[in-house]
């Protein structure tokens, strides 16, 4: 169980995450293969030997679902409270609380920190960077593992330099719904770009407006990851490049040490 410090929320598409929690249910239900998605982290924890995980950016329990079902002990915190209820009804024998990635303490440190589904790119300024890597050290055992993946600088930002518009479509419990996305780059606080989505779905061969979030996201580089983890003192085991299912990110594995 966890302690959570009541301080301000980070950035995050409010909407999505909370108003359109079903929704997002919908349509990342049919972008993500969880099966793979369980096959690719459970390999990293079994390769060290990691059997309690604390997932963070939980969502509504899809990945949990499998991990759980698979004998790991484990825990999901999520920033929305609606994914975490929705996550509840879903995955009754795991563990989900609310809490800010940057302000959680646990009961007694953990074996691992799972942070799936470019969570991290949602930290923008190098406070919230330099307080999250320094929660998920106090947090973690010596020894313990963080893993995370995250959107590659390098690779997406030339993509979208002048603003891109993408449209995704998923079928799902018979009802097909579309997303388009804006993606607009804006170079505050480094990398970071402007995400804004407008949500569909068919009713009578009609697509209905059901929604719409904007939020703003840092991409990294390798070379940033390297540093932010050296200097809250991680030791870097290995770096990935893996494709999801719209962005080009790395996966990082690294030791608390």
């Amino acid at each position: 169980m966890f302690i959570q410090t009541n301080l301000p929320t980070i950035n995050d598409m409010d909407n999505l995450y909370n108003d359109l929690a079903k929704v997002y249910e919908a349509m990342y239900h049919s972008f993500i293969d969880y099966q793979e998605e369980y096959d690719f982290y459970s390999t990293i924890l079994k390769k060290y030997n990691k059997k309690s995980i604390l997932e963070i950016g939980s969502g509504t329990g899809n990945l949990a679902g499998h991990l759980v079902q698979n004998g790991f002990d484990y825990t999901g915190l999520d920033l929305s409270q609606a994914m975490v209820d929705l996550a509840k009804s879903k995955v009754s024998a795991g563990k989900f609380v609310q809490g800010d990635m940057r302000y959680f303490k646990s009961e007694k440190p953990v074996e691992s920190i799972l942070v799936p589904s470019r969570t991290i790119n949602h930290l923008l300024t190098g406070e919230d960077i330099n307080t999250t890597f320094s929660c998920f050290h106090h947090n973690l055992q010596q020894g313990g593992i963080l893993c995370f993946d995250f959107i590659d600088a390098g690779e997406f930002m030339p993509l979208i330099w002048g603003g891109k518009k993408v449209m995704h479509e998923a079928v799902f419990e018979d009802t097909y719904y579309c997303r388009e996305s804006i993606w607009t780059p804006t170079l505050e606080h480094g990398m970071d770009f402007n995400w804004t989505s407008f949500y569909f779905k068919k009713e009578n061969e009609q697509l209905i407006n059901i929604g719409e979030d904007s939020t703003q996201v840092r991409t990294f580089t390798v070379q940033e990851m390297e540093i932010f983890l050296k200097v809250h003192h991680f030791t870097v085991k290995e770096i990935t490049a893996r494709t999801s299912y719209a962005f080009p990110t790395y996966v990082v594995v690294a030791e608390r040490d």
